[in-house]
C-alpha cells in the first residue's frame, strides 16, 4: 500500500461552544478522491480550511508524507492546492489576468498555457472580458481553470461543483478522475451527488466522522 500522503490524527474542533468533530483521524492516499459529506455545519469547510492552513483554532495532528506538517509547512503549501467555495476572482480583471494572478505565486505559465486552460474550462472567447461581465458559472470556470495546470499532489476543493451546468460537472469530473489516475489525491466537499468509482467517503456529524473506504 501506498505512504499517505495526508494523515489526520486525532483533530477536534469546535465552533461557537459547539464540537463540530473529535478524535477524527484519516489518511489521504496517492490515487484517490475523497468526498468529505455531512449535513450543513458539521464542519465540512472548516475541516478543508484546517488542512489548507486557513483555520488554527483546532487540535491533534496533521502529517504530510508521514512527518507533521507544523516542521514542514512551508514544504506542504507547495503540494496542495485548495480552492474555496468562492471563486476569489477580481470582477475588474479578465478571465487572463486572474488566471496569470492566481498562477503567479505558484508556477508562472505562459499566457499561451493560461489560455489553454481557459479554453479547457469553456471560456473561449471570453479570456479578455471583465470577469464583472462574466456569469457566476462563467466565474467558477476561470478559478477551475487553475486545475488543468495544477501539479500539486493534493488538491482539496470545497463545493467546486457550485454554479457549474451540466456539462461542466461531467468535464469535471472526468477531471477528478484522472488527477487519481495520475497518482494524485483529491478532498472534495460537494452538494453535487458526486459518486466517482473507487471513491472514499469521510462523513461528518453531530461531533462524529466516520472514514468509509
Amino acid at each position: 500500500m501506498s505512504e499517505p500522503l495526508l494523515q489526520a490524527v486525532n483533530l477536534h474542533c469546535e465552533r461557537d461552544t459547539r464540537t463540530l468533530f473529535r478524535q477524527l483521524s484519516f489518511s489521504i492516499l496517492p490515487g484517490t478522491v475523497t468526498r468529505v459529506e455531512g449535513p450543513n455545519g458539521s464542519g465540512k469547510t472548516t475541516l478543508l480550511r484546517m488542512l489548507a492552513g486557513l483555520n488554527d483554532a483546532w487540535a491533534g495532528e496533521l502529517r504530510w508524507c508521514g512527518a507533521p506538517i507544523a516542521s514542514q509547512r512551508e514544504e506542504f503549501l507547495r503540494n496542495m492546492l485548495y480552492l474555496g467555495h468562492r471563486p476569489g476572482i477580481k470582477p475588474l480583471l479578465t478571465p487572463l489576468e486572474n488566471l496569470r494572478a492566481l498562477m503567479a505565486g505558484r508556477r508562472p505559465s505562459p499566457d499561451a498555457v493560461l489560455r489553454q486552460a481557459l479554453q479547457g474550462t469553456g471560456l473561449a472567447g471570453f479570456e479578455d472580458v471583465p470577469c464583472r461581465n462574466l456569469s457566476a458559472g462563467q466565474q467558477r470556470r476561470v478559478a477551475l481553470a487553475r486545475l488543468l495546470i495544477a501539479d500539486e499532489p493534493l488538491w482539496l476543493l470545497d463545493e467546486v461543483f457550485t454554479a457549474i451546468d451540466a456539462e461542466g460537472v461531467k468535464a469535471l469530473e472526468a477531471l477528478l478522475q484522472q488527477r487519481a489516475a495520475e497518482g494524485g489525491a483529491v478532498m472534495v466537499t460537494t452538494h453535487h451527488d458526486l459518486a466517482l468509482p473507487g471513491m472514499h467517503r469521510l462523513t461528518l456529524g453531530a461531533g462524529e466522522a466516520s472514514d468509509e473506504r
